[in-house]
């Protein structure tokens, strides 16, 4: 509860909560990116700021309540620590309502992973790996990593395979 609470009064302090009773919080209108876009949200979402939907640049997703972890990966060596937004702090920003998620990536690689992921200590959007922004070519500027060192339902092929790198796009659908 005390999570919940926090992560409320900074979407509030960001704009994007109209108000700080957890139960109740709505979504309100996002605002408009300053730089280039790097995220994508659409379909079952209360808040937008574009045609497309809610359109986040990097500074946007960095103003969202913030995790790390330190976890291996099957694509990395040894430990790394992710930094980012919770999942499901970036879908309670958004107004998120549906079951499922459909991410997609740069080069049209999509992925389906649904909504229950989307947990405490659960899956990051991450855009930083040991400190340093994720380029493209070392699969960013955004990669979905689950902690898979917190729990061995984690390191499944089911669990890599929602591991999508190169995020560009996030659609909310039943």
């Amino acid at each position: 509860m005390i999570r919940l609470l926090i992560a409320t009064m900074a979407l509030l302090a960001a704009g994007f909560l109209t108000t700080i009773n957890p139960a109740t919080a709505v979504a309100s209108e996002l605002p408009q990116p300053k730089n280039k876009v790097v995220l994508v949200v659409t379909g079952q979402i209360a808040s937008s700021n574009s045609q497309e939907g809610a359109a986040f640049d990097l500074d946007m997703l960095r103003a969202l309540p913030q995790s790390s972890f330190v976890t291996k990966t099957i694509w990395t060596e040894g430990e790394n620590t992710f930094t980012g937004v919770p999942l499901r702090a970036l879908l309670d920003a958004v107004g998120a309502t549906g079951k499922n998620l459909r991410a997609v990536a740069l080069n049209d690689y999509a992925v389906d992973i649904p909504v229950a992921d989307a947990v405490a200590d659960g899956p990051l959007v991450a855009y930083s790996i040991d400190g340093r922004e994720l380029p493209v070519r070392n699969r960013g500027p955004l990669w979905i990593v689950y902690p898979y060192d917190a729990k061995a339902d984690y390191r499944s092929e089911v669990i890599y395979s929602r591991s999508i790198w190169q995020l560009k796009r996030i659609d909310v659908t039943d």
